[in-house]
This record gives C-alpha cells, sequence and structure tokens, in this order.
C-alpha cells in the first residue's frame, strides 16, 4: 500500500492520501486527544506526542504538528500508523451506542426565515465551489450563519490555524459569494 503526502498552505499541516475511501459522507475534526477518543486512528496519532489536530476528509486525512516539531522527523511515525490501520482494515470510528458521546456545541447564529432563499444561494456556492478547493488544501469549511449581511463560517483541518486562512476568506470566499450573493457585505471566521 502506498501512501501518498502533499502540503498545504498550513506548513503545520501534512495532507495523507491513502488511495482511498477514508469517509464515506462528510468530514471529521479532531482540535484534542479527548475528542480523538472516538477514533482508534486519530488517538493512535494523537497519542505521538507531536500532533494536535487530526482531521478526517473524504479521501484524506490532514495531521498537524505542534509547533516547533519538524515534519521530517514526524512524517515516518503518521506514515507508519496510517499504514497500519488501513492495512489492517481497523474501523475508523469505536463501535457503541450514542450514550456517552457528545459533539461540542458550536456558535451559530440565528436566522431569519426571510433569508431563505440567500442561505440557500450560500450552502450551494459552499458547497459546489468552495468546500472542493478547502478539501484540495486538506481542510473543510462549515457554514454557521448569515445575519445582517455577514456570513459566519468555520475553518477545518489544514485550514483552521493556517497563516493564509485570512487570504483564503478575504480575498477568495467573500468575493465569490459578494459576486453570486448581493446581500452577503462580509465574511467572518468564527
Amino acid at each position: 500500500m502506498l501512501i501518498e503526502t502533499e502540503t498545504t498552505p498550513n506548513p503545520a499541516t501534512l495532507k495523507f492520501l491513502p488511495g482511498r475511501t477514508v469517509m464515506d459522507a462528510g468530514t471529521r475534526d479532531f482540535a484534542t486527544p479527548e475528542e480523538a477518543e472516538a477514533s482508534p486512528l486519530a488517538e493512535q496519532l494523537f497519542d505521538l506526542g507531536d500532533v494536535t489536530g487530526v482531521f478526517f476528509g473524504r479521501d484524506f486525512i490532514s495531521v498537524t504538528a505542534a509547533p516547533g516539531v519538524e515534519w521530517a522527523f514526524l512524517k515516518g511515525d503518521v506514515l507508519a500508523l496510517l499504514l497500519d490501520h488501513f492495512s489492517a482494515q481497523i474501523p475508523l470510528f469505536k463501535p457503541g451506542n450514542a450514550g456517552g458521546f457528545s459533539v461540542p456545541a458550536d456558535e451559530t447564529f440565528a436566522e431569519n426565515p426571510e433569508y431563505a432563499d440567500i442561505v440557500a444561494q450560500i450552502k450551494e456556492l459552499i458547497d459546489t465551489r468552495v468546500r472542493p478547493a478547502v478539501a484540495n488544501d486538506g481542510g473543510d469549511i462549515i457554514y454557521r450563519g448569515f445575519d445582517q449581511g455577514k456570513v459566519f463560517l468555520r475553518m477545518q483541518g489544514a485550514c483552521a490555524g493556517c497563516p493564509s486562512s485570512t487570504a483564503t476568506l478575504k480575498n477568495g470566499i467573500e468575493q465569490l459569494l459578494k459576486y453570486y450573493v448581493p446581500e452577503v457585505t462580509e465574511v467572518r471566521a468564527v
């Protein structure tokens, strides 16, 4: 089995492509070792000690190294864990019921029902134009709300904490949304 790696705009994050589907639907972001307890693979990656973030995309895994850690030293350990996991065909998530499972609350913005058409246009653009581009960089973008012309988005994976994420939001996503949806005046990260 060959696992390819790609750099991302975030120098602390590498994108690993195992050549097979990682997540059948959606994405999953692990920002702490406690969140990673839901996945044997994410848990093992955090156990390396030098990992501060793990993100599962459709066909990739993004891993973020701790500040000051050189990828030259960490990459081999990450690749070994990924190879073992996928070769053994271990499930991505631990089995069980939802009883002990909780999802951290995210900041969401109540939306005015009269904005339903605008929100639908924004979500369509994010899903068709923005999300694929962000996934190429090892991350994801989550719509959180629309209020008085402002669109609120959350960056995940390689995009969270990336030095160029502000430029991506302002020069890329904001301009795109303003062009196609004139009611949009600003895009903010939450």
